[in-house]
């Protein structure tokens, strides 16, 4: 599940994730499971994810960045 969300994260900030139907395709879920990825993204990350429905995407209302991967520091 974290890859998903993780690849879906990606997604929004390149810009182009398309309809929740698209990214169930992509992701290989259920659009039911997509709208909960979102929910997460929202509620647990704290990001202010929006849905565009002329453009139909996804997108960050501000600014900033979310990456759920382990970054090793260089001492």
């Amino acid at each position: 599940m974290i890859i998903k969300i993780q690849q879906l994260i990606e997604d929004i900030h390149a810009g182009n994730t398309g309809s929740p139907n698209e990214i169930a395709i992509k992701l290989g879920v259920s659009e039911r499971m997509v709208f909960k990825y979102i929910d997460i993204i929202r509620t647990e990350f704290k990001a202010p994810v929006k849905y565009n429905r002329i453009s139909k995407t996804y997108f960050f209302e501000t600014s900033g960045n979310l990456d759920l991967r382990w970054q090793k520091k260089i001492k």
